[in-house]
């Protein structure tokens, strides 16, 4: 990279460390507030059917609440201090890797044009379906990728003392968050600068996009696509936004998720066949409906 690039990477990553420090300090320190004092006690039974779908303890109601509608780190900050096992982490990487930030990636797909009930209704229930089909794999199948110790949940005497500790793992959290962010943000200001990606803005095809899409993200993605999408056809738009939706950004989530000790192969694996599985088949229910009204 050249050293403007560097710079100017290093200047992003400060900015979304500080961003991610100012999120995950404050509702890391909260979700331990309300384990102690059992708050969650009174909302959690609401999404139990989730949870227990999902085998997943009901105190990760709050995790999967502002995954889906904030962001992942807004739900890793709420599942930290939960003393989970590798699969139940797994199945929560999987889930959140398909549902999150619905409402702000729900309007990227819409300038595509996809209306939000598409969008909304697909990765709720392509999430919550492949990440079910996770809990049925027996837990001896799931390794331990980086073998980092986990946040788990603590008791506390005083609400000082929960206060001081938390603070100090939130901060730790934080750091190991901010130093993953930083290597992403090099590796993908890397990757968008090399000339087949700055060429391929101006010669898009299928296969591209969902490259793009699979390592950068919907945002990124689908800034490629948004200008282009006169020129692509149809059934090849609607494949590329349903696999994107849900298989996209696979390294940045898997990675976030295997600080806790999630198993990153089988997060990969079920995202991308589910998505290969969901979008095949959705693009061939797609074109069926379209030949019939062309009729």
């Amino acid at each position: 990279m050249r050293q403007v690039d560097k710079q100017n990477s290093l200047r992003e990553s400060l900015h979304s460390s500080w961003l991610i420090i100012k999120l995950v300090v404050p509702i890391y320190i909260i979700s331990d507030i309300l384990y102690y004092y059992n708050t969650l006690s009174y909302i959690a039974p609401i999404f139990e059917p989730v949870t227990s779908l999902l085998g997943l303890p009901v105190e990760a109601s709050l995790s999967l609440i502002s995954g889906v509608f904030l962001n992942l780190y807004a739900a890793v900050a709420f599942a930290a201090p939960l003393d989970m096992s590798i699969q139940q982490w797994t199945v929560l990487a999987i889930f959140l890797g398909v549902c999150h930030s619905l409402v702000v990636e729900g309007a990227i797909i819409k300038k595509l044009g996809f209306p939000n009930i598409y969008s909304y209704s697909l990765r709720l229930t392509t999430g919550l379906f492949i990440a079910f089909v996770a809990t049925m794999i027996p837990e001896r199948f799931f390794t331990q990728t980086i073998p980092i110790q986990n946040f788990s949940q603590k008791n506390y005497n005083t609400i000082t003392e929960l206060l001081y500790n938390s603070s100090v793992d939130a901060i730790l959290l934080s750091i190991k968050i901010a130093i993953l962010i930083t290597m992403l943000i090099f590796l993908m200001n890397f990757i968008k600068n090399i000339n087949f990606i700055k060429k391929s803005k101006q010669n898009i095809n299928k296969s591209f996009s969902i490259l793009v899409g699979l390592i950068l993200g919907i945002t990124f993605g689908a800034g490629v696509l948004i200008s282009h999408a006169k020129h692509i056809d149809k059934n090849d738009m609607f494949f590329i936004v349903t696999f994107l939706m849900i298989c996209h950004a696979i390294l940045e989530d898997s990675l976030l998720f295997l600080i806790f000790g999630a198993d990153g192969f089988i997060i990969i694996i079920f995202r991308t066949i589910g998505a290969i599985l969901f979008a095949f088949s959705l693009t061939y229910i797609y074109k069926r409906t379209r030949d019939k009204q062309l009729l």
